[in-house]
């Protein structure tokens, strides 16, 4: 359940509530700023009745659902547990005639304030309660849908605005005559719970999912013990501060180290208007965040990145690039968090435990064990200054030179708008995929790229997972996860060794390396690279990312090396001629 390809995200759902969403696909396109996903809000709706279409914005619902799919890319609307009070509302009527709703004391429906007025709360710590809410998203209820659409949840500690400190009273009754003082922690997760089994209940449609059914998607708001097997989450309405981009690191590192780790900001602040500088260094950041997603309120200016002029777009454009591009890195880190609860944001002291210096540090983080990231946190800052731990070779990860750090002592380093400080971690390999596409969808043919950040012996090791990225089928075994391991100049392909009781993979795959990034080696000598009789080429002195033209990287065009397949790669330096 932890597993999802839904990462990388930019919300459209403003441009398309205000008539606007043909020309702002248009103009995503044009701009090649693409989402995965477009998140839709509640004005979707028939007046707050969740489940429904306003015919008056959205004429034809599955149309635009197909036209969207037809791109490779979903769309998710939003389900809040408030139930606007009305009998000709087919889903109070039927909650309320077999009293499904959170009951007062005097035993009569509960009735609260929210975004639909009066309304009722569905007792979804009742199981039979949420077995019925199961039955309600499958296209024949829920019309207007279709196998492309997915759930949010917001709202769901539960909000009630006219109640005490905005929620219900504590002497509310559930499921067993339970008051809700004693579940109010645990009301948003089971809400969550119910929706996303409703999702998988819908996915057991063999003829729109297959055989192996459809990984449900729904984000919540409220969230508790055990959310982390549900869903996602992000961190609630932030406003465009820098204080609040600040403060997103720490959230989400605390957030994952407690069993939280799909979880995110809401790029660019909620609420308030940022400016083009916060903008671009929130989606820098946003990119490495676990779940990564634009939103902002419905009363504040659009913030489309063109809108911000050509230096911001193509900045935003980069960004969004870079995170599909880290997106086979991403995938197996959630894979190894789905299988052992480490979190896949790591505070600097959960790889380097004996180093007390960093214990208070909060602003840097790693991305799994391999990525070092240092947001930019001020407005017109020109340097920043890093932690990198002791001990271990980094990499810048734009042009590839090596730095290897004394322990406690920060360093200064410049920065610019392009781009953030990114390094790479001397002992690991990075899978990435980095030909430009405008969905996850259009890379699944893609071939892979290697970044092999050596450490001090010249080793590095790193994995890729593969599995069909929207079924359960990889529980049965249907899944392909690669070892790679460099060492003493050869590059190892073979399978990665799983957890005792994991099946073993059976996935296969045609798909195959492209390029070979290889930092560490001297770039002022010429190598040979070989896998038995065939040889490929190599380039000396190159840049890691493909906009630096010149760099401190080894790079081997290793097109046709098999990713599913066995094989060794050795690197040599070139022998010149006598």
């Amino acid at each position: 359940p932890g597993v999802s390809l839904k990462l990388c995200e930019v919300e459209g759902s403003d441009a398309l509530e205000k008539g606007g969403g043909p020309h702002a696909w248009q103009q995503m396109h044009h701009h090649f700023v693409m989402p995965s996903i477009s998140h839709m809000r509640v004005s979707q709706t028939v007046c707050y009745r969740y489940l429904t279409w306003d015919s008056r914005l959205f004429p034809n619902p599955i149309a635009m659902q197909e036209d969207i799919a037809s791109r490779g890319r979903k769309m998710v609307t939003i389900v809040d547990p408030h139930v606007k009070r009305d009998s000709a509302y087919y889903i109070y009527k039927e909650a309320s005639d077999n009293k499904y709703f959170v009951r007062k004391s005097d035993g009569t429906e509960f009735d609260g304030w929210c975004w639909p007025g009066a309304s009722s709360y569905l007792d979804v710590t009742n199981p039979e309660v949420r077995s019925w809410w199961a039955t309600q998203f499958t296209p024949d209820k829920y019309k207007g849908s279709t196998k492309h659409l997915y759930i949010w949840n917001d709202m769901n500690e539960p909000s009630v605005f006219n109640g005490p400190e905005i929620t219900m009273q504590k002497d509310v009754l559930h499921y067993g005559d339970v008051e809700h003082r004693d579940i109010h922690n645990i009301f948003g997760y089971y809400y969550h719970l119910a929706t996303a089994e409703a999702l998988i209940h819908r996915g057991q449609e063999k003829e729109l999912y297959g055989e192996h059914g459809d990984r449900p998607f729904v984000l919540s708001r409220a969230f508790f013990a055990g959310t982390q097997r549900v869903g996602p989450i992000w961190t609630g309405d932030n406003a465009a501060q820098w204080s609040h981009l600040a403060v997103s690191v720490p959230m989400l590192l605390t957030l994952g180290l407690t069993g939280l780790p799909f979880s995110g900001a809401d790029v660019g602040g909620f609420f308030g208007n940022p400016d083009a500088e916060l903008l671009t260094r929130w989606y820098q950041l946003g990119m490495y965040y676990p779940f990564f997603r634009g939103h902002a309120h419905l009363e504040t200016q659009r913030r489309e990145p063109w809108l911000f002029g050509e230096d911001t777009t193509r900045r935003i454009r980069e960004a969004i690039r870079g995170r599909y591009a880290l997106l086979p890195y991403i995938y197996t880190l959630f894979r190894h968090t789905n299988q052992t609860g480490i979190p896949l944001m790591r505070p600097l002291w959960f790889e380097f435990p004996d180093d007390t210096t960093l214990f208070a540090t909060e602003e840097e983080f790693l991305l799994g064990p391999a990525i070092w990231v240092k947001p930019v946190l001020q407005a017109g800052a020109s340097q920043v200054s890093v932690t990198l731990p002791a001990g271990a070779v980094w990499y810048e990860a734009l042009a590839g030179k090596a730095i290897m750090p004394k322990a406690g002592r920060p360093m200064n380093t410049a920065v610019h708008m392009d781009a953030i400080p990114v390094f790479y971690r001397g002992g690991h390999i990075i899978p990435r995929r980095d030909r430009p596409r405008r969905s996850t969808a259009a890379m699944v043919n893609d071939p892979f790229t290697l970044v092999i950040a050596l450490n001090k012996s010249g080793y590095a090791v790193g994995d890729l997972y593969l599995d069909d990225g929207r079924s359960f089928a990889f529980a049965e075994g249907q899944y392909m996860h690669r070892r790679f391991t460099f060492q003493n100049g050869v590059l190892t392909c073979d399978v990665m060794p799983q957890p005792t009781g994991t099946p073993p993979g059976t996935l296969t795959s045609k798909l195959q390396l492209e390029r070979i990034i290889i930092l560490g080696l001297p770039t002022n000598k010429s190598y040979t690279a070989t896998v038995g009789s065939k040889s490929f080429s190599v380039l000396s002195g190159l840049g890691v990312d493909v906009r630096i033209s010149q760099g401190d990287a080894v790079v081997i065009n290793a097109a046709g090396l098999p990713i599913g397949s066995d094989w060794q790669l050795r690197v040599s330096e070139e022998v010149a001629a006598a």
